[in-house]
């Protein structure tokens, strides 16, 4: 579903010159989880940015869904967005002067979808958050937050979730609540890239990506199978 083939990312000149991702290839097969890992500044988010068109690479393709991400203007990308790929970042990013539900249909709204409440509260309702619909952010804990993000993020029915660092505002039981969530999404068929500095978060992945200063270093497998980058 996703090839990222010997992506690069450079920025600056000189000795300014970063660079952020260094010959990065992966793929990632539909219904697949997979956490990736590294110190700060090793490229995770920047690899994010890039797999979800938010950012370009300076060198390597990335295909989705058999389209190249990185050839595609700034228009397509935008549709790309909005339809076969969804964000839950840590911050949430909810509109606090909207409702649970209006926060969930807003990605419906942006596509010219008129008629989505009910997909959006069915989807309230599969995050267990049907008798808070009405609320706004300021009235929810950070879990149902992250919930209502969640839900938002299912509501385009993407191809991928891009998770970047989903729990890492919560406290344990309210994280592991999420994680619970995220390993039912992906029981049901859902792909997810899922972006963690936790090696307990990273374990319910199905595979684990390790970068260290924009390179793959090593990859795991869900049973425990180690294998080493040259």
């Amino acid at each position: 579903m996703l090839e990222v083939k010997g992506v690069s990312k450079v920025y600056g000149e000189g000795t300014a010159r970063v660079v952020a991702l260094d010959d990065v290839s992966l793929s990632v097969g539909r219904g697949d989880f997979v956490a990736v890992m590294g110190p700060s500044g090793s490229g995770k988010s920047t690899l994010l940015n890039i797999i979800g068109g938010l950012d370009y690479p300076s060198a390597g393709e990335v295909v989705l869904d058999g389209q190249r991400i990185d050839e595609a203007d700034e228009n397509a990308l935008v549709d790309i967005r909005r339809g076969s790929i969804a964000y839950v970042f840590q911050q949430y990013h909810l509109l606090p002067s909207l409702t649970a539900l209006e926060n969930v249909l807003l990605p419906l709204l942006f596509r010219g979808v008129e008629s989505g409440t009910n997909k959006a509260l069915d989807l309230l309702t599969r995050v267990g958050l049907e008798k808070r619909a009405e609320h706004k952010p300021g009235q929810l804990s950070g879990g149902e937050q992250q919930r209502v993000a969640i839900a938002r993020a299912l509501v385009g029915n993407p191809s991928l979730i891009l998770a970047d660092e989903p729990t890492g505002n919560m406290d344990q039981k309210t994280g592991m609540e999420i994680l619970d969530l995220f390993r039912q999404l992906h029981r049901e068929g859902h792909s997810i890239i899922m972006v963690t500095h936790n090696p307990e978060t990273a374990k319910h992945a199905g595979q684990l990506i390790v970068l260290e200063d924009g390179r793959i270093v090593s990859r795991i497998d869900q049973r425990g199978d180690k294998r080493n980058e040259d």
